[in-house]
């Protein structure tokens, strides 16, 4: 039976020296980003956009949030990241218009292959659609689609691509019923 290369994994490189001078420039960035008060969104847009990110008109970006790697994400117009939400973007992260991504969830766009020996680094993208809504606490793995007005229930790990207007929950998440919003009236 073959073992694990851990050494190989360690000693590779995982990224350009320019991604890694980059990584240092966001470490201060980062910094900027948390102490910013609460309310004052549109200074964060500006320092994500500064850093490669895509931020759409509106979008609320909460302080405590942890967004890994900034040139990795894209978010539309009115959408929202909560309170201490995990943004671990390796690969590409986008966020579609007026999607929600509530406190403490977890998006992660990384992994590593664990049938080969050397465990090398993946970077499956991410993809939250429109008017999605996911939840206090969810995890959403990487490689997944999560459809336009899907709802990923609190707690929920997704693994597995949820079909537009959608309602998931659990772990794994599974099917609970379609998403139909009422009139306003």
């Amino acid at each position: 039976m073959t073992e694990l290369n851990i050494a190989s994994n360690r000693d590779g490189k995982k990224y350009s020296t320019r991604i890694q001078i980059m990584r240092i420039a966001w470490a201060m960035g980062r910094l900027i980003f948390r102490v910013s008060p609460r309310p004052m969104y549109a200074p964060r847009r500006v320092l994500l956009r500064m850093f490669g990110a895509k931020v759409g008109k509106n979008v609320n970006i909460a302080n405590s949030a942890s967004i890994y790697f900034p040139w990795n994400l894209a978010i539309g117009d009115w959408s929202a990241i909560g309170e201490h939400a995990y943004i671990y973007n390796l690969g590409r992260i986008v966020i579609g218009e007026r999607a929600t991504v509530s406190q403490r969830a977890h998006l992660c766009a990384g992994t590593h292959d664990f049938q080969d020996p050397a465990l090398p680094l993946l970077t499956p993208p991410i993809k939250i659609g429109r008017e999605a809504w996911i939840c206090a606490d969810a995890f959403i793995g990487p490689g997944v689609e999560v459809g336009a007005g899907a709802v990923v229930g609190a707690r929920a790990v997704v693994v597995k691509d949820v079909a537009p207007w959608a309602v998931v929950a659990g772990n794994p998440a599974k099917f609970i019923k379609p998403r139909t919003l009422r009139e306003n009236g």
